[in-house]
């Protein structure tokens, strides 16, 4: 990554972007984008080694950067992160909720505690993250929600009912903070296909995992294709709301 003090990207520098699931996937990818783009980003994830190596990379190159380690099953966490991206920069303009989990297996492995995990990641941390950050919004008269799902939020297959739900969650949650949002507020539903992340590695069930891993390095996607749709959506005037970008590889059913 360089930054070009000589590109000038009107709809995203000098904003001030939080990330949530920023240490790795699209959410790295998102972050190193943005950042360039003339961003200021703050970076939320649970692992900490990760998420100081990320943003000694964005500062290097002359980013300004911020990072907290944030667990999103904790509504605190969010607050946390929220505060210090309004504390370190003044306010808000964009929270991508990116972070996600994807221990898929078929419903009779009763991988209970695994449904769980995704429930609390997908939906409540979320909905943690519009706790935290729509009140901010409200009272600067501005904000933006980025909101990942997923295809699966769209059609569920064998092996993918839980995680599906959860995605099909994130959708109906965004549409209807969409309705809900006015003409101060937009919201941006996220959802990709495979993507070449290391999302195969929470697979619980080895076959599944094994089924994952081989069509991932068949045909996916480098997160950085997501990082592109979701600069696009940020990069929009403030009148121009863009609802859903739904984005695959082209070798995918």
């Amino acid at each position: 990554m360089r930054l070009n003090e000589n590109v000038t990207m009107s709809g995203i520098k000098d904003k001030v972007i939080v990330i949530t699931g920023a240490s790795s996937g699209i959410g790295e990818a998102t972050a190193l984008l943005l950042a360039e783009r003339g961003a200021k980003v703050v970076l939320g994830a649970r692992r900490p080694d990760r998420l100081e190596a990320l943003a000694a990379r964005i500062a290097k190159v002359g980013g300004e950067v911020a990072y907290a380690s944030t667990d999103v099953r904790r509504r605190d966490n969010l607050t946390n992160l929220i505060n210090l991206a309004n504390e370190r920069f003044g306010k808000i303009d964009v929270l991508v909720n990116n972070a996600g989990v994807m221990p898929v297996s078929p419903l009779d492995d009763l991988r209970v505690e695994d449904w769980e995990d995704m429930i609390d990641v997908n939906i409540k941390g979320v909905l943690y993250g519009i706790a935290a950050a729509l009140p901010v919004f409200r009272k600067q008269g501005f904000g933006h929600f980025v909101n990942t799902a997923s295809t699966a939020g769209h059609k569920t297959v064998p092996n993918q009912a839980v995680y599906s739900a959860t995605k099909f969650a994130v959708r109906a949650i965004s549409e209807g903070l969409r309705q809900e949002a006015g003409e101060k507020v937009r919201v941006t539903i996220i959802s990709p296909g495979f993507v070449r992340t290391n999302f195969a590695e929470g697979v619980t069930n080895p076959e599944v995992r094994a089924r994952l891993e081989e069509s991932r390095d068949k045909f996916a996607m480098p997160p950085e294709a997501i990082a592109r749709a979701i600069a696009y959506a940020i990069e929009q005037p403030a009148d121009v709301d863009v609802n859903e970008i739904v984005i695959r590889p082209t070798a995918q059913a």
